[in-house]
């Protein structure tokens, strides 16, 4: 019975902490997102000078006041999970631990201060928010079809390497090494800089020759931007036809993006 009334607590606050089809769970998460919010703003303001000066030990009582409550919903996490270790080591669990560690080095080691730009990782904090809508599940979606169009990407970047490596050699010899063409190394970050339609103008070319290759790689440019946007488009339609996956949280490694109709975690093999 006792273990039976341990089980049920710790199902509660498993369900309050990582869903958020329940009040207790979207409470969490909405006071969850206010701290964040609040926890940012204390640092950006306590990067301001003449703000440092009036209120710097205002703002190293509400870092360790944030700290701590990161740090208890931290702790929790791991409680509420049947292995928290595979928590730890996920992505999530990794920037949490990275949010909150610089201020306890910071207690050992004089130079640990720096480490608070750390913190600006809470703003990844945010997606837990999504959940309200069901958009966590989406970031492996994403994955996904960035892992499937990876192929095809290195081919065309490589094409796109040789192109700026010829072009840029031809612009070389067309500038016959004038008007910041001194080298191939520098024609080549001419030709970088055209072609992805960046032009920073510290490097133009002065001969007819010369423009007319620069204008023909400026309308490779805007062609080169739709590639990769077309090729990452359609792996999202195959992987869109290929899952459905549900939104429940696996109660033994907090991990999402099961099937539907899934029974075990993918990832653990714990109950659903």
């Amino acid at each position: 019975m006792q273990q039976e009334t341990k089980v049920t607590w710790r199902n509660k606050l498993h369900t309050t902490i990582y869903e958020s089809n329940t009040v207790a769970g979207k409470v969490f998460d909405i006071a969850l997102l206010i701290l964040i919010i609040l926890s940012i703003a204390v640092v950006m303001l306590d990067s301001i000078h003449i703000y440092h000066q009036r209120y710097g030990h205002l703002f190293h009582v509400l870092e360790w006041f944030f700290t701590v409550l990161f740090t208890l919903e931290y702790i929790l996490r791991l409680i509420s999970i049947s292995r928290p270790l595979l928590y730890v080591a996920s992505f999530f669990g990794i920037i949490d631990l990275l949010a909150i560690l610089p201020s306890y080095l910071s207690v050992f080691f004089i130079g640990a201060q720096s480490l608070l730009v750390l913190r600006a990782l809470r703003l990844l904090r945010i997606f837990r928010i999504f959940k309200l809508t069901h958009f966590l599940t989406e970031i492996d979606f994403l994955k996904t079809a960035l892992s499937s169009s990876l192929k095809k990407i290195t081919i065309f970047m490589l094409v796109v390497l040789f192109t700026v490596i010829i072009l840029g050699s031809v612009m070389y010899l067309v500038e016959n090494g004038e008007n910041g063409f001194a080298s191939i190394p520098d024609s080549i970050y001419w030709a970088i800089v055209t072609i992805t339609t960046v032009g920073y103008g510290d490097i133009a070319p002065a001969t007819p020759v010369g423009k007319f290759i620069a204008s023909i790689m400026m309308f490779i440019g805007y062609g080169i931007i739709a590639v990769p946007t077309g090729i990452v488009t359609n792996e999202m339609v195959n992987a869109t036809r290929l899952r459905k996956h549900g939104h429940e949280t696996c109660p033994g490694c907090g991990k999402e993006g099961h099937d539907s109709d899934a029974v075990h975690c993918k990832y653990c093999g714990a109950s659903l």
